[in-house]
């Protein structure tokens, strides 16, 4: 019974790590020129990496992939670009700010994904405590360099320059 827990928390956190991927990759292509385009494609190549790096403990732990899951986190991304905040054509900023929040939710969980693993790696041996701590370190360097976009982005779509009043 706790394999099969295991197992399908595991195929769960593949589900968002893809969407992760995805979406991540979509924001590097999208600001590859911009100011943020060097930091984001690190984000995303680390998320890819975290991802292959969740499939290679799940194998070890004998748990399969499961396709279903997979797709239902393709499928998530995909319904989120296709809404693109009510526009088809052009991207308006507040997407990138409601992506963005989107990615720093999905690295939030997989921080939680290593906590849980580095409890389990107590127990079983096919998971290395000192490499699940690593993985976590770079959650959180992912989470506040996500973080630091998210606010710059949000300052610029929000900000309303202030009106002069006639005495000054």
């Amino acid at each position: 019974m706790q394999c099969d827990a295991l197992g399908i928390y595991l195929n769960d956190h593949l589900a968002g790590s893809t969407a992760g991927q995805l979406l991540s990759h979509r924001l590097a292509e999208h600001h590859r020129s911009s100011p943020y385009g060097g930091e984001l494609r690190r984000v995303a190549d680390g998320i890819a990496e975290d991802r292959r790096t969740l499939l290679g403990l799940m194998d070890a732990l004998g748990v399969p992939a499961r396709h279903h899951k997979v797709y239902a986190g393709r499928l998530a991304v995909t319904a989120r670009l296709l809404k693109l905040n009510g526009r088809v054509i052009r991207r308006p900023g507040l997407s990138t700010v409601i992506e963005l929040e989107t990615l720093r939710l999905g690295i939030e969980g997989k921080t939680l994904l290593w906590r849980t693993l580095r409890e389990v790696a107590q127990d079983r041996a096919e998971l290395d405590e000192a490499r699940l701590e690593e993985l976590l370190h770079r959650a959180h360097e992912q989470a506040d360099v996500v973080e630091s976009l998210r606010r710059r982005t949000a300052s610029a779509v929000f900000h309303r320059p202030r009106r002069r009043t006639p005495s000054g």
